[in-house]
């Protein structure tokens, strides 16, 4: 417990929380005409690319001030779309946005290629009871025979990992810059890097998602980014990587009012994670109601190292089974020529989890990096380095069920191994 400061003094912020990350009031389109994209030439058949005619469809809605695309019944094969303000995709039950595993059918806007794009834009929302369906296994083994054909940089290839970098494997869905958002209903499935991402958003609600993407390395089921005002309620969650994470990648922003409840997760990384990138920061987070399985790492891991403020956090009611750590909180220093960062009033109560003696994951289809060690006979841990403390951390109704089976071999091991 070295370079730890727990205290009984934490800031409430409650109030200010729900006051400021109220759902949007309008997250449809302002107009709500009806623009099916059977109407501009799409083809349900998933054979063919009809990346033009669902984009027509979305242009002319943008163009009459807004409106519904629709997605019917089908599977509808397509390469980049690219989602403008005012208009919502509408995905019917039995529709599916099928996603080309031809990698030269994807793009990016100033950042990672992804299928459903959006930059800048206002009033936009993905609904339905339809599914985005990424392909990803097939489409990111498509871009990594480009490398062996020497049609990929090296630079952007992970030869340690034996693997394309993630910016180079599209995601289903990347939001930056964008506000009043709601993705709800739908479900996201398989992608070839990250699944979903929003960056520097404002006014976000996703709610009563399904994602299940255990397609490739890298399947993060949502990625969070420096955003503002976030409400995640109501979503199932099987990824092969983290389940749901905040990331911060801008030293001059911060997540900042986010709320997260009632969803249940299943990772091969951890449940809810904090960072790793955490440059500007994480404030006013509160997570409530969440139930975790078969997890390799953590259920929930509150991270700052590098350099970000992680400060104003609150966690309750997390029940987690056949998961491989309860509570992993770290103030790091990565970023060795960077300043340090602070981590501090962390109240987290109503924890219970159950920690097996073998690998949480091993049903999954790709799992995380193997350990030359007993992942599972490490404890929850609250870490600080010297001359910078974790502070003002409350633990209260803790209850973590260890598999036992440890012995001083694996016990006696200094802090650095």
């Amino acid at each position: 417990m070295k370079y730890i400061k727990v205290s009984g003094l934490f800031y409430v912020f409650l109030s200010f929380l729900f006051l400021h990350n109220s759902p949007p009031g309008n997250v449809y389109a302002s107009n709500q005409s009806i623009y099916n994209i059977l109407e501009y030439g799409a083809i349900a058949d998933g054979k063919t690319i009809n990346s033009e005619a669902i984009q027509n469809a979305i242009d002319a809605a943008h163009k009459n001030n807004g409106g519904r695309v629709v997605f019917p019944k089908g599977r509808f094969l397509s390469g980049s779309i690219i989602l403008k303000s005012n208009v919502e995709l509408h995905l019917h039950k039995g529709a599916v946005l099928l996603g080309t595993t031809d990698p030269s059918a994807y793009k990016g806007i100033n950042r990672w290629k992804a299928l459903v794009l959006a930059d800048g834009q206002n009033n936009i929302a993905i609904s339905g009871k339809g599914m985005i369906d990424g392909q990803g296994r097939e489409l990111a083994l498509n871009i990594d025979s480009l490398y062996y054909a020497g049609q990929i940089d090296p630079k952007h290839y992970n030869l340690r990992r034996k693997r394309p970098n993630e910016k180079l494997r599209p995601q289903n869905i990347e939001f930056v810059r964008c506000s009043t958002i709601k993705i709800s209903g739908i479900t996201v499935k398989d992608a070839a890097s990250w699944v979903q991402t929003y960056e520097l958003c404002e006014n976000l609600v996703i709610d009563s998602i399904v994602v299940d993407s255990d397609a490739y390395w890298n399947n993060d089921g949502m990625d969070i980014s420096d955003c503002k005002n976030v409400r995640i309620t109501n979503c199932v969650i099987n990824s092969a990587d983290d389940g749901i994470c905040l990331k911060s990648h801008f030293a001059d922003a911060y997540n900042d009012s986010i709320y997260i409840a009632n969803c249940k997760v299943r990772s091969s990384a951890s449940a809810i994670k904090f960072g790793t990138a955490s440059r500007g920061g994480f404030k006013n987070i509160k997570i409530e109601n969440i139930e975790v399985y078969d997890t390799f790492r953590s259920a929930i891991a509150i991270e700052s190292v590098d350099g970000g403020i992680l400060e104003n956090i609150e966690v309750d009611n997390i029940t987690a089974v056949n998961t491989g750590n309860a509570i992993f909180i770290r103030l790091g220093h990565r970023n060795i020529e960077g300043k340090v960062g602070q981590l501090k009033n962390v109240r987290i109560t109503n924890v219970k989890v159950q920690v097996p003696f073998g690998r949480p994951d091993i049903e999954y289809d790709l799992r995380g990096p193997a350990r030359s060690f007993f992942h599972n006979t490490f404890p929850a841990s609250i870490t600080g380095i010297p001359g910078h403390s974790v502070e003002n951390v409350i633990l209260e109704n803790i209850e973590i069920v260890y598999p036992g089976r440890g012995n001083t071999g694996l016990a006696f091991l200094p802090l650095s191994r």
